[in-house]
């Protein structure tokens, strides 16, 4: 029985595939492993058409491929990071879409703090942080529409000697950082994986319930560090400088502007200004 698309599963079992006979690992704590695939999020879109259920999830040792926003490369050395995607059939209308994603960056903090007493926050719209470093980042699809989602995130546990090499990796050693680093002792990529599944698994009960769906928000808000700052936000045709003075029910960033107008901004990439 083959897996969707390309990948290598790193323990020898088979894995589940497209055929009508495939059977699925259950729920968000039994994970797919791969040795090295092009992309978890790609894998797991094929494996959601193949009819993978709710809390499906694939981690893998090395990717290929992997993506952030705008198509942007995810790099990272074999066994360096976490990486993993999340599949979501919780049902969520359009307003509440965001809330999948945050609660994978949610379960992240948790798992920085349970392995090895990190403490992160969230930066609108998908990136992890530590000291305005990036620790990971998210990258959430749709799959037929809303209420079917695949949530990807690439956590960065520790670089090797050498690494980032020179060249246009080289920026990394000053914007973005690893748990090792920030905790000062070596980590079991293992031990960071099993954390964070536990902490998505028990997080997204909360997207079940009216109450918990609140909660999550509410939670999301607490832990956006580009709230109450000032930003600059770059989107397709303009940018734009304000103080980030809200989210709104949807998830959408509220910037007001330096004549007080405000907009609603559902995507972008923002920078935090001192």
């Amino acid at each position: 029985m083959r897996s969707p698309g390309a990948g290598a599963a790193d323990d020898g079992q088979d894995r589940p595939g497209s055929s009508e006979q495939a059977s699925w690992l259950p729920g968000f704590t039994s994970p797919v492993r791969l040795a090295v695939v092009d992309s978890t999020n790609r894998w797991l879109r094929d494996a959601a058409v193949a009819g993978a259920p709710h809390g499906t999830s694939v981690l893998a040792a090395e990717q290929l491929a992997g993506r952030g926003r705008r198509e942007r490369t995810w790099s990272s050395p074999p066994g360096s990071a976490v990486l993993c995607s999340v599949l979501f059939r919780s049902g969520l209308g359009a307003r509440d879409a965001y809330l999948a994603p945050a609660v994978v960056g949610l379960a992240a903090l948790d798992a920085a703090r349970s392995c090895c007493g990190v403490e992160a926050s969230l930066k609108w719209p998908n990136d992890v942080l530590v000291g305005g470093r990036k620790l990971g980042g998210i990258l959430s699809e749709m799959i037929g529409g809303p209420g079917v989602l695949v949530v990807g995130i690439g956590l960065n546990v520790g670089w090797p000697p050498g690494w980032p090499p020179a060249g246009p990796l080289a920026g990394l050693a000053g914007s973005a950082t690893t748990l090792e680093r920030e905790c000062g002792r070596a980590l079991r990529r293992e031990v960071v994986e099993k954390a964070l599944l536990d902490a998505i698994s028990r997080r997204a009960r909360d997207l079940d319930s009216v109450g918990g769906r609140a909660r999550v928000a509410a939670q999301y808000r607490g832990a956006c560090s580009t709230l109450d700052r000032r930003v600059r936000v770059e989107l397709d045709r303009e940018t734009l400088e304000g103080r980030a003075v809200g989210l709104e029910d949807d998830g959408r960033l509220v910037v007001e502007l330096s004549d007080g107008r405000r907009r609603s901004l559902d995507a972008g990439d923002v920078v935090h200004l001192r």
